[in-house]
């Protein structure tokens, strides 16, 4: 059994601030503990645009805070994201968010993230694995 908090992570490998500096992420399960997927607690500031594309990962978000502009940039339908609405990213879908207010959301990703992933220029994670034990 794991019992972690999101505070306890705080300032630690776990915390990752984007290169963008548009968003963090407290990725309070990762690849490592080999569960078949990550959760992470992300913040993508007030103010900010990012666009992505999970070429390599599914992803669910849920939002708990904050409001966001959500656009599918393959067929251009936007959708208002507040705190209860959770969208899946079952497609690959290139996307992007315009950050109204910050907005807070739990993510769940599959396969799992290591914690070391950022966007590339085209808003991809690669997809790292960790080294298998011996």
């Amino acid at each position: 059994m794991i019992v972690r908090s999101f505070k306890e992570i705080e300032g630690t490998d776990r915390h990752v601030k984007s290169a963008s500096g548009t968003w963090e992420s407290k990725r309070i399960v990762l690849a490592k503990e080999k569960v078949g997927f990550s959760v992470h607690e992300t913040i993508l500031y007030a103010g900010t645009e990012t666009s992505m594309w999970y070429a390599n990962h599914i992803e669910a978000v849920v939002c708990v805070a904050g409001e966001a502009e959500l656009t599918d940039d393959e067929t251009g339908k936007k959708y208002t994201i507040t705190p209860g609405t959770m969208y899946l990213l079952d497609g690959h879908e290139r996307h992007r968010l315009r950050v109204k207010e910050n907005f807070r959301c739990i993510c769940v990703f599959n396969p799992p993230v290591t914690g070391r992933e950022d966007h590339d220029e085209n808003g991809v994670y690669p997809l790292l694995t960790e080294p298998e034990e011996v």
